[in-house]
Parts: C-alpha cells; structure tokens; sequence
C-alpha cells in the first residue's frame, strides 16, 4: 500500500470513526433523554391516578358517611336492633339507595356479617359476607380497592365502611364505584400517553379483563393485540413489583410503546394484588428521532469521507509527492547516480529531510572521490609490490648466472663453453618465466568487454562439466564426482558465453584445486525474480571467513604459486555482465561460488556471424 492510499484511509477512517462516535453519543443522550422524559410521564400519571383515586375515594366516603346517616338506614338500624323484627322487608332497600346517592354498590350487613340487602346482587340477601372480619375494621378508614361480586363477574371498584350505631348492634353500609374506563378517561394524559387497567382475576391472562380509557386513543379491539400484554402482566404477577416492558405493535419500531406496570393492591393485612395500571408512551418520537440522527450521520459521513479524499489528494500533493522525489532519488543513488539532489524547498520535516539526502549525497560523492583515489594509490601500491615479488625470483638467478659466466671467462676458457651452454639454458628459462608473469598482468589488464548474445546457460554448464571431466577422473589422483543439477526451463540471458566460460572454468579449477583428495563437484542453475543463479560448489576444504570477505581481492591468492587474479577475473566478467558473485564457506565443509545474472534482454546486442563478418569486410 502507497503512503497516499494510507493517508487516504487515515483521513477516511478519522472521518468515520469520528461521526461514528458522535451519532453514538447522540444517541446515548438521545436515549437517555428519551427514558427520563417517559419516566417522568409515566410518574405524573402514576401520580395524577393516586390523586384522582383519593378524590374520589372521599368522594365514596362521604357518599356512604350520608347513606350512614339517613333517615331510612337509621330506622332499619332501629328496627332490626329489635329482636323479632325480620329482615327480608328492607330487600330492595340497598337498590333505591345506591340511585340515589349515585353508588354503583351498595350493601348493608348486621353485626353477624350476614348481608341485609345488596343493590349490585339483590341474591345475596340473607349469604355471609366473606370479608366481613375485614370490612368491620375498616370503619372510619379512607376508601380502598377491593374487588366485588357481582352477577356472573367480578368488578373492581372504590369502597368505603361506615357503620350505623343504633342500638347494641351496629348496621354496616359498604358503598362503593367502579374503577373502570371512566375512571381512566378522568385521566389527564399526553397525546403520546395513555392509561390502562387489567383487573388481576384468575391464573391466566384474560383479554377481557384488560380496561382502557372511554375515550382512548388506540382501542384494544384485536384479541392478538391484547394478548401482547400478557408477558409484562405476567412478570408483575410473579414479582409483585413493578415492572416495564416495550410492546412491539408492528414490524415498524415507531408503532412500539413503553408500559409501565404499577400493581394495585387491595386492603388487609395481605394485601393481594388486585389490579395492575399500566401507563404506555409512544417510542415513535424517539425512533424517528433516532432514523433522523443515523440519516445525518450517514449523510455527514459520506461527505466527511468524500472531504477526506479531496483532503487526502490535496496532502499527497503536497507531501507524499515530495516523498516519492525522494525515493527516486535514492533508487538513482542506488543505481550509481551520486549526483541526484531533489528540491529542498521549505521548513517543514519533508524539506529538513530532503535537505539532509542532498547534503548526505554531497558527501557520498566526496567520500566516493576520496576512496576512489585512495584505492587507485592502494591498487597501484599492491601492483608494484606483486610485480616486485613476481619479478624478483626470476632476477636472482639470471643475476648469478651471469657472475657464473663473467667468472669462468675470467678464470679458465677451457670450460667456458660448458658454461656458457649451461647458463644460456638458465637464462632463457628464466627469460621465458618472466614473460609468462609479464603476461598474466598483461592479460588482467586487457580484459575485453562482453559481447552479449543470446545464452543458454545450461549449455555453458554441460560444455565446461564436459571440458574438465578427464581431469577429474585422471589416473593417479582421486576422483572428484561432477553432478549437474539443471534447471530444464531456465530461460535464454544475453551474455557473453567465452567470458562466462572461462569465469566458470576459473570457479571449476578452484574447486579442483580445493579437493586434492577427491570429492564431489556440482554445477547447478536456478531462475529467481527475473534473474539466472548458478552456483559452483565442492567438497574441499572451505574457507575462513576472513578469507572469504578478502577472495575478490586482485592479486590475494591462498595458494602457494598462485598470482590472485583467477577469482579477480570471475568477479570482473559477472561485473560487466550486471550481476554479483558471492561465496558462501565454512573450513572444512566446502565452498559454494554463487553467481547472479539478470536475463538483460533490453541490452542484447547480436555478435554478427563469422561469413557476415567477412562479406562486411570484403
């Protein structure tokens, strides 16, 4: 990946992280912001039920307190204090009174808890009343939920206990009203808002029991809606405390409502759950709310990342091209250009940087003269010193040969002729010696440019195995076994093949050389990355690895007769071919020579052929 495309996806995802974590915090208040709204609704309405529930309880209380007191109870008190007086006349007596007073029940028991007369059961008359123990103590106390008989059903109202004391047994008067969807439609709620009440009856939930407002906004008409109700009824039944719960109306969130479960509890000392008020709020707000913030973070961020890549191009424009400046600058450096400067224009890091690699190419150059130099006075010092060492041996003995000579002139010129034979051998053996050193560095010195043709390597391989192979096997000295180890789809390189030739004939004489009690020899090509390897290894006596660094060094030889320049020549031909040699040894474990050719086809030059050359010429 480039630096631009990565600062393209740092921009792209700063943008995006950026409007990611805004929308979610955003969201986050929004949320939170939305929770605490409906608590506080569901609170006021909780509150505003409890305050409509005691209004009318003292409404409920002081309707009974005037049933308690008039005319007609007092007499029935009077009269049934009585011990003959019979009962069944005051039947009908409880119906007239609760139209009257406006009370949807009504009913009056004696001191034995046995019911006088009932107007919301009229066949009650003469039954016991079952809660009667916690009726009577009840008297004097504000009104309470309880949940009544009534015929085939049960209802859940608002009641109150009074009783009249006249006489030694008192009459009790248990008034009450029904809390039922016009007690919810006295409710004050926000269009977003609504109250319900379930009536708890039975083990099971029970759609017919579910109330809502008169007037509510949302009818319960569909069972299978109801029947949604059901977990969070449920979960306040198990619990006994409050509970909320979001109800999915439809697959669009924006229908779905928060209830709120609040149980109702009756009187007693049990106090058993009666009813459960459940107070709704619409998430529609807060949904589309919420759709609104994740269009606009989308929205943003598609702009943000658009932004970032015009941010993006207009940085790498300004930096990241400067950058690749400077790459090139060092791939031209690399290739030997020490003269490559880019433009160090500027004051921020980049031009401290591109001032800093001209500065550093000023002083490679330097340094490159200066080494240069220094190696020219080193390679001619070491010139000197080999063709003084070279040239000193043969010296010596043409120096007494002819003091040899001078001597038997001088003394007896009987034998002069003897001598004189005897050191003209000498002289020119040792003539012919120093000629033979003279053209050893003469050779070095010329050694002639490649000539590329297009080459098989492999060829060149099996032609040198081919040329050395009675040397190896020669009677009279250990063999050395010489394997071939081809790459079969090596492709063609342009190279000179008399140079490559003689550079492996070179590499192929060391490794003899280095096996004088026989070994192995194996010649091998390979193809990496557009380039041809070939490596020569043996089996002899390795190398130190301080020789190894210094093997390359014109005139350096480990050998006792050796001039230094067989490696010297190899490195020179792979040099002007493009590539590098390299050696890899351990003493004791062999040598292995490994040579790196590039294939250069853009370079082939064609050697014409031998008649063309002479037509050319004629």
């Amino acid at each position: 990946m480039t630096f631009r495309h990565k600062l393209l996806a740092v921009f792209s995802l700063t943008v995006f992280l950026s409007v990611a974590a805004v929308a979610w915090l955003v969201s986050a208040m929004t949320r939170r912001a939305f929770d605490k709204a409906d608590n506080d609704r569901t609170a006021a309405l909780v509150t505003q039920f409890q305050r409509e529930f005691e209004r009318q309880g003292a409404e409920v209380v002081r309707r009974v307190e005037t049933v308690t007191a008039s005319d007609a109870v007092t007499r029935m008190a009077t009269m049934l204090n009585r011990t003959s007086t019979d009962s069944s006349g005051y039947f009908e007596l409880a119906k007239s009174l609760a139209d009257s007073y406006q009370l949807d029940f009504l009913e009056f028991v004696d001191a034995r808890g046995n019911i006088i007369s009932s107007a919301q059961w009229p066949a009650k008359f003469g039954y016991p009343e079952t809660a009667f123990e916690s009726l009577s103590s009840s008297d004097k106390q504000p009104a309470f939920l309880k949940q009544e008989e009534v015929q085939d059903s049960t209802a859940l109202g608002l009641f109150a206990v009074r009783a009249s004391h006249v006489g030694d047994r008192p009459i009790y008067v248990m008034g009450g009203r029904r809390l039922d969807k016009n007690f919810l439609s006295g409710l004050v709620t926000p269009s977003d808002s609504r109250a319900l009440l379930y009536q708890n009856r039975g083990d099971r939930f029970s759609s017919d029991l579910l109330v809502e407002p008169a007037s509510g906004n949302t009818p319960l008409s569909d069972p299978r809606s109801v029947d949604k109700f059901a977990p969070i009824i449920q979960a306040v039944r198990q619990s006994n405390q409050e509970m909320a719960g979001v109800i999915h109306w439809s697959a669009d969130q924006a229908d779905d409502e928060l209830f709120h479960a609040v149980p109702l509890r009756g009187n007693g000392s049990e106090h058993p759950l009666l009813g459960i008020l459940l107070v709704g709020n619409s998430r529609r707000s807060y949904v589309e709310l919420k759709r609104h913030i994740r269009d606009s973070a989308l929205l943003v961020g598609s702009g943000g990342i658009v932004l970032a890549i015009l941010l993006s191009s207009w940085a790498a424009a300004r930096v990241t091209r400067r950058v690749e400046q400077l790459a090139l600058a060092a791939q031209e450096v690399t290739a030997g250009n020490w003269n490559a400067r880019v433009d160090a224009s500027g004051d921020d890091e980049v031009a401290q940087l591109a001032g800093s690699f001209n500065r550093m190419t000023a002083e490679l150059l330097n340094q490159k003269e200066r080494l240069v130099q220094t190696e020219r006075v080193a390679a001619w010092r070491e010139l000197a010193r080999r063709l003084a060492h070279e040239l000193k041996n043969p010296l010596f003995p043409l120096q007494l040969t002819v003091e040899n000579l001078l001597r038997a002139r001088q003394s007896d010129s009987n034998q002069f002729d003897e001598v004189f034979r005897e050191s003209a051998r000498t002289l020119l053996a040792e003539i012919s010696n120093l000629k033979g050193i003279i053209g050893r560095f003469s050779e070095f010195s010329r050694m002639p440019q490649p000539q590329l043709q297009d080459v098989q390597i492999n060829d060149i391989l099996r032609a040198v195995a081919q040329l050395f192979r009675a040397q190896l096997q020669a009677p009279g000295r250990p063999p050395i076994a010489c394997h071939l180890d081809l790459d079969d789809e090596l492709r063609t390189i342009a190279a000179d093949p008399e140079l490559v030739h003689r550079a492996l004939s070179n590499l192929v004489l060391n490794a003899m050389d280095a096996m004088p009690n026989g070994g192995a020899l194996t010649l091998r090509s390979d193809r990496e990355d557009g380039k041809i390897i070939i490596e020569v290894a043996d089996t002899g006596s390795g190398l130190t690895p301080e020789e190894c660094e210094r093997i390359f060094t014109p005139y350096y030889t480990t050998k006792q007769h050796g001039t230094g320049l067989g490696l010297a020549i190899v490195q020179s031909v792979v040099s002007d071919h493009g590539g590098r040699i390299s050696v890899q040894s351990q003493p004791g474990r062999g040598t292995t020579f490994v040579i790196e050719l590039p294939r250069n086809p853009d370079t082939l030059r064609i050697v014409p052929a031998a008649s063309e050359v002479s037509q050319s010429n004629g």
